[in-house]
């Protein structure tokens, strides 16, 4: 009780407390990451067994004979197979000791392990800017937590997970059904209008190219989104998501040379549209309606 009386009332030790216990977190969802898509992957195999030709090569997903899950396998390098030590999981710090390198083969550690670490313990710290110590703060950093798994998965994979989205969407709803970031009942239309707002545009992107412009990962994602801020906050999102993910694109295109025809994942702008707008959404729209 010391301790939350002291994190409570002292900023400063807040957010060193945040920071670091963000860092575990943090690795924690390098696991989610990594792990989270395979294990789909291999539910998908174990229903339909047919499906081999079109999930990607993994030996957890060619072997279902052994357990694969967010505990099972131990950590170890997927290259020589070495277990990972205590003492080699320590976020951030077992990299830099360790020099980017595993201990047991040297093969290179990717750098998007310490990032992935480093940006929820920044993201989560960035909280404190606009929520105090309370209940907002603890649903927030849940809230932040979820959106970076998902934005990588996405990245990696092109998927945004049901038991991901749809648990962020219920949670949404469940704070918010004691007001705690708006009422429940714009939370309920946001959720609603969220994913009617994408499936809309899904569907007319579709009767007129015949192609899919999204997948309906997106549309549940926005729908959660709506269900933790509110109907109100819809339009902000979608704007910032598709200026963004739109520059993204066409700067990908210019510079990198890219395929105009490959799919871009929409699921990261629209999560960073979210956590923006959950900051600093009303301040946002008071500004612009300010100038315009």
């Amino acid at each position: 009780m010391k301790l939350l009386q002291l994190l409570a009332d002292n900023l400063v030790w807040l957010a060193i407390f945040i920071a670091l216990f963000s860092l575990l977190i943090g690795s924690f969802l390098n696991v989610v990451i990594l792990r989270f898509p395979v294990m789909m992957f291999r539910s998908w195999k174990q229903d339909c067994l047919e499906m081999d030709s079109s999930l990607p090569k993994h030996p957890a997903i060619d072997d279902l004979s052994k357990p694969f899950n967010l505990l099972k396998p131990d950590s170890h390098c997927p290259k020589c197979q070495v277990p990972v030590k205590a003492w080699q999981n320590i976020p951030l710090l077992s990299w830099v000791l360790l020099r980017g390198k595993c201990a047991g083969c040297g093969t290179p550690i990717g750098l998007r392990y310490p990032a992935v670490e480093i940006a929820t313990a920044i993201l989560s710290t960035a909280l404190l800017l606009v929520y105090p110590w309370g209940w907002q703060l603890a649903a927030m950093l849940v809230f932040t937590w979820l959106l970076i798994s998902m934005s990588v998965i996405d990245i990696d994979h092109q998927i945004l997970p049901d038991t991901m989205t749809l648990s962020l969407l219920w949670l949404g709803l469940l704070v918010n059904s004691q007001g705690l970031f708006t009422d429940l009942e714009s939370a309920v239309y946001g959720a609603a209008a969220g994913y009617m707002a994408l499936w809309s545009v899904f569907w007319i992107f579709k009767l007129v190219t015949g192609k899919e412009g999204m997948g309906y990962g997106d549309f549940k994602l926005l729908a959660a989104l709506g269900a933790w801020l509110g109907v109100q906050s819809l339009p902000l999102i979608i704007l910032l998501s598709s200026v963004v993910g739109a520059m993204v694109g066409i700067a990908g295109i210019i510079i990198l040379g890219r395929d105009k025809n490959l799919p871009i994942p929409f699921g990261p702008y629209l999560a960073a549209a979210g956590w923006i707008a959950a900051l600093w959404g009303n301040d946002i729209s008071q500004w612009y309606l300010g100038r315009f």
